[in-house]
């Protein structure tokens, strides 16, 4: 009769510790299928990252305002992703396409020291292209602003976001300062 008693407590007990090991969701949203060009000149698709973690961000190399901090919290980030052997791709897309071509992607990456083994740089597609992936995938807008000194001034997201497996956003993190980069270390290794 005690034991009878008890079952509810242990299921409880179960299912809270089996909730606690996942990833406490602030955005689920599924991607939009797409296939783009990488600074290697190669394609990828949302097609060949299923089945992956993975981390995205917008951003573009002509940008003096956030981008350079959030692609060094990405490099900070790589290297903690080395460091505790978690298999994860981090891809960025570019939201000035019109100039970031594959080289100057290529010239960017080896500029801050990205490690193209599992980083990708986007690009190969219109703004329009890139605004509507933004809008309708990533939730967050883009806008294309007026010149300044040359120079495109675009608003985008500063957000990381995590995608599981089956191609969902599944946690938004603020990309521009480095302390949010633990978390995304510690919620990929509840599910890694």
């Amino acid at each position: 009769m005690r034991l009878a008693n008890s079952l509810p407590i242990f299921i409880l007990i179960f299912f809270l510790m089996a909730c606690s090991s996942q990833i406490k969701t602030n955005m689920p949203k599924e991607i939009q299928d797409f296939e783009f060009i990488t600074q290697n000149e190669a394609t990828l698709s949302l097609e060949e990252l299923q089945g992956k973690w993975w981390i995205a961000y917008f951003m573009y190399t002509n940008c003096t305002l956030v981008c350079p901090n959030m692609t060094a919290n990405m490099v900070k980030f790589q290297e903690m992703l080395r460091d505790e052997d978690l298999d994860v791709r981090i891809v960025s897309f570019s939201v000035d396409p019109d100039y970031d071509t594959p080289k100057v992607l290529r010239e960017y990456a080896e500029e801050y020291g990205a490690n193209l083994s599992n980083w990708d740089f986007l690009t190969g597609y219109d703004f329009e292209t890139i605004k509507d992936l933004s809008i309708h995938s990533f939730n967050t807008m883009l806008q294309e602003g007026s010149s300044e000194n040359e120079n495109k001034l675009i608003t985008h997201s500063t957000d990381f976001f995590l995608i599981n497996p089956r191609g969902e956003i599944v946690k938004t993190y603020d990309g521009t300062g480095p302390q949010q980069i633990e978390e995304i270390i510690e919620d990929l290794k509840k599910n890694l």
